[in-house]
C-alpha cells in the first residue's frame, strides 16, 4: 500500500451510511477496491485485506466491490 500511495493511489477509510466502516482505494482511472468491514474484523485485518485487494487489482485487473454488491 505504501508504495502505491507514492504513485497517486488514494486510500480512504471511514464510515459510510448505511454500509458502515469501509475501506476504498482508487487511482486516477479506476476504483481498485471497495471493502466493507466484516463483523468482528479488526481494523488491522481490514487494512491487510485492502492491501491484498489492491494487489489483485494492479496485477490481475480484478476489482473487488463489497459496497455495491
Amino acid at each position: 500500500m505504501e508504495r502505491l500511495i507514492e504513485c497517486d493511489v488514494q486510500i480512504n477509510v471511514g464510515y459510510l451510511c448505511p454500509v458502515g466502516c469501509v475501506a476504498v482505494a482508487n487511482d486516477e482511472h479506476n476504483t481498485l477496491a471497495m471493502l466493507k468491514r466484516r463483523p468482528n474484523e479488526s481494523f488491522g485485518d481490514l487494512l491487510k485485506r485492502l492491501d491484498r485487494a489492491i494487489e489483485r487489482a494492479v496485477e490481475l485487473e480484478e476489482y473487488i466491490d463489497e459496497i455495491n454488491t
